[in-house]
């Protein structure tokens, strides 16, 4: 009777419910789409964070200068070799102990943006700074690019 009265009901309703929703082809090409920037984008946004682990590293390498010479300023002297940077966290012994102020970092030494230690070497003669490197994204002396070794201080 509803037919009857309105012509074209059933034929329209039909219509309705199979263009619901979006064919499998709409679904294909946003898919591409997406594809396509993110091959575009991913290699750009990769090397942004490498990058950053170098900006990283430098940063911490700073501060690790700026604690020792702290550090250098109470007790009169860098650390040796063979304390290293761990002296920044625990008192040395003998006399320099007395003047000791630290530790001199939060926590722990950190590890480099690549999850390596930060190499310490104190200075050689007197007047020269000590040098603290990381070894880089390739955990290997020498390097280059973002291999490349990341060094502050007196190079020997």
């Amino acid at each position: 009777m509803i037919a009857s009265m309105y012509p074209g009901t059933k034929k329209s309703a039909r219509r309705r419910r199979c263009e619901r929703g979006y064919s499998l082809l709409e679904v294909l090409i946003v898919l591409t789409i997406i594809a396509l920037i993110a091959a575009l984008v991913g290699p750009r946004l990769m090397a942004q964070l490498d990058r950053s682990k170098v900006t990283a590293a430098r940063v911490q390498i700073r501060a690790l200068a700026s604690s020792l010479e702290t550090m250098r300023l109470d007790i009169g002297r860098y650390p040796t070799t063979e304390e290293g940077l761990a002296l920044l966290l625990s008192p040395p012994r003998g006399r320099s102990a007395e003047t000791w102020q630290g530790p001199y970092l939060d926590g722990e030494v950190p590890a480099d943006p690549w999850g390596g230690e930060y190499l310490y070497q104190a200075p050689r003669a007197d007047f020269a700074q000590p040098v603290i490197r990381s070894l880089g994204s390739d955990g290997e002396e020498g390097g280059s690019g973002l291999a490349a070794d990341i060094e502050y201080g007196d190079a020997p």
